[in-house]
């Protein structure tokens, strides 16, 4: 790492930034480590706090660790690990689910609930927002009206991969079923991508805050402290995923809120806070392109990762070679790739408009007073005829995305954004 950006880092996070942060962090996850050593059975809402701020606390660790590891990151079998470890907090929940859906055939609804939950909550509110927020600086720092975002060339590759799989995960609905086939098929496709990634272009990352002041870490200091956390809110996500997944279950049967809705939407909040918080930051900061190409990446890892490892979860939990999903799990599926197919057919254009973040943002936000059938089927009509209208509109572009994955090199977006790109699309 070249001195001056190392100098750089050193001035933005002091080293009692790192101090206070681990603090804080400790301070939250302790109380859980504590019932789950002792094995302290708590009332359901209790233990759904507790455990549940466990899960956040260690997230942030995780997100702290990732982009600081970006300083020495090399090498296909570091970016793969670090890939790997990077969403541990968001899919040990939702394994766990899938696992025991393999001997408790119930728990098949709540791993649907999640997966389908945490993809919807990153591309029809975490994009929109990054979006958003990124307009609203750049208009206030040019005094001019601001479109959107322009993305880079280079944002071909995760798009392609993202509709290659978004199209593909239609099968789900229309066999009623994740085959063990069709998951290790998304899981070799994700596995492609980290091989696109490790052959793409290395970039300086910008760190603040306190992953600046990890980075500025002595080398073998910063090494090994990395290395530890790493380790260490790994430990309290696996051993806290199981208590909060069934707090998180009892806590709806004691509130009287249907426990599928609470599985969908709160479990991946709490997961991905971390990340929408640090892409909020960066699109607060002017790094806005970078930032949503950033979820943009979290949502082929959602998308391939998530829901291919969720059959063979099932499978070692004791079931079949299908995870097979009732008439309410299917409809959740068709809504959730509905609305994945139109995110991605609005950034065919490399650009993400300010009324596509409204649109996204809207949708979703409506999603949540249609609990009947008919009503998530109208929804999903909505999404596809907005993407069948995108693709129209940008059909020069589909046969250059879907050719993405497979030609040229691919930009590194598995951290947090880069300080090069600043390209705000004006109108």
């Amino acid at each position: 790492m070249p001195a001056a950006v190392r100098a750089a880092v050193r001035s933005v996070a002091p080293s009692h930034t790192l101090f206070r942060s681990l603090a804080i962090v400790a301070a939250v996850i302790m109380p859980a480590l504590v019932l789950r050593v002792l094995d302290i059975q708590v009332d359901p809402v209790v233990g759904l706090i507790v455990y549940g701020a466990a899960v956040v606390g260690a997230s942030f660790v995780l997100a702290w660790a990732a982009e600081a590891a970006q300083v020495d990151v090399s090498g296909s079998l570091a970016v793969a690990v670090l890939a790997v470890i990077a969403v541990l907090p968001e899919y040990a929940v939702d394994l766990y689910y899938a696992y025991t859906a393999g001997h408790v055939p119930e728990y098949t609804q709540y791993a649907a609930a999640n997966m389908t939950g945490s993809n919807r909550l990153l591309m029809g509110l975490g994009w929109p927002v990054v979006v958003l927020v990124s307009v609203l600086v750049a208009r206030r720092r040019s005094g001019r009206r601001i479109d959107g975002l322009e993305l880079e060339t280079s944002n071909r590759v995760e798009i392609g991969f993202l509709m290659i799989a978004g199209v593909a995960v239609f099968a789900i609905p229309v066999t009623g079923r994740i085959h063990i086939g069709f998951g290790l098929a998304l899981l070799g496709w994700f596995g492609y991508y980290l091989f696109k990634l490790t052959r793409g272009e290395v970039e300086e990352p910008e760190l603040v805050g306190t992953a600046a002041a990890l980075g500025a870490l002595p080398d073998r200091v910063r090494r090994i402290v990395v290395s530890m956390l790493f380790i260490l809110a790994a430990a309290v996500i696996v051993t806290c995923a199981k208590p909060f997944a069934d707090n998180l279950i009892g806590a709806g049967t004691k509130l009287g809120i249907d426990r599928f809705l609470l599985v969908q939407w709160l479990a991946p909040l709490a997961s991905e806070a971390p990340e929408f918080i640090i892409a909020t930051i960066f699109a607060a900061r002017g790094k806005g392109d970078d930032a949503i190409a950033t979820l943009i990446s979290a949502k082929v890892n959602q998308w391939t990762l998530l829901i291919g490892s969720l059959p063979v979860a099932y499978m070692l939990g004791g079931g079949s070679a299908a995870m097979h999903l009732d008439g309410r799990q299917i409809e959740e599926v068709v809504l959730t790739a509905a609305q994945t197919l139109m995110g991605v057919t609005l950034l065919l254009g490399l650009r993400f408009r300010r009324w596509t973040a409204w649109a996204l943002l809207g949708l979703f936000l409506v999603q949540f007073p249609l609990t009947t059938t008919d009503g998530r089927l109208i929804l999903s009509a909505v999404y596809g005829a907005i993407a069948a209208v995108a693709l129209v509109r940008n059909r020069r572009a589909i046969l250059p995305t879907l050719a993405a994955p497979f030609a040229g090199r691919a930009k590194r977006h598995g951290g947090p954004p880069h300080p090069h790109a600043e390209q705000i699309q004006a109108s």
